[in-house]
């Protein structure tokens, strides 16, 4: 898979929940790290953690992370 190829809203909906960074950590149970890199697109979360955080910001993770291939 190519660098980029997955988007992602995680900083947005986390502003508009009034989150911060180390919030959805705690919430997601991962590093504040992880949560930077993720909004930056540097990291792919596991399929449990992208869960997890659309459980946090009470949206389906498919409106969170998305192919930008369109595949």
């Amino acid at each position: 898979m190519k660098k980029n190829a997955v988007g992602n809203e995680v900083q947005k909906m986390r502003l508009q929940k009034g989150l911060t960074q180390a919030q959805l950590a705690q919430q997601t149970g991962v590093a504040r790290q992880s949560i930077i890199s993720i909004e930056k697109g540097h990291f792919l979360p596991s399929i449990e953690t992208a869960l997890r955080i659309a459980r946090a910001l009470g949206a389906p993770v498919e409106s969170i992370f998305w192919l930008m291939d369109g595949e």
